[in-house]
């Protein structure tokens, strides 16, 4: 598991009083930044070097998050693939969970414009974090 921990800013609070369901995608995004570091260290975006594309990306709200108190994002590899992979990300707060969502990565080639497979040494190190078969979602 990976843990990212995020103060919200008051421009991340909506005319409703707490944390708009816009900032989730970009905080879960935030936390996969070990993920991308395990792929280009340097984050090097040129499209010699990156190798990673969004396929998907979907979101449960399941309660508020509001302005007074840092939010904990926890990211695991949900499932592994040949070309593919799934992350679970959940944001808590207080000990609540508030949030919880995947996205799926493919790893991509962007000269030749086609998936390809996952390294193998990337693999072994995103399956140290695969989510517990005990977890309940």
């Amino acid at each position: 598991m990976f843990v990212t921990t995020v103060t919200p800013r008051f421009g991340n609070i909506d005319g409703l009083g707490h944390v708009n369901n816009t900032v989730l995608p970009e905080w879960f995004e935030l936390a996969r930044n070990p993920i991308f570091r395990m792929f280009e260290p340097d984050l090097d975006l040129s499209h010699e070097k990156w190798g990673l594309i969004m396929a998907r990306i979907d979101f449960d709200f399941l309660g508020e998050i509001f302005f007074n108190g840092d939010v904990e994002i926890r990211t695991y590899v949900k499932r592994l693939g040949n070309k593919s992979f799934t992350l679970h990300h959940e944001a808590w707060q207080r000990g609540e969970l508030k949030t919880k969502g995947d996205a799926v990565l493919v790893c991509y080639d962007f000269v030749n414009k086609r998936s390809k497979p996952l390294p193998e040494d990337i693999k072994e190190a995103l399956a140290e974090h695969l989510i517990p078969e005990d977890k309940n979602e």
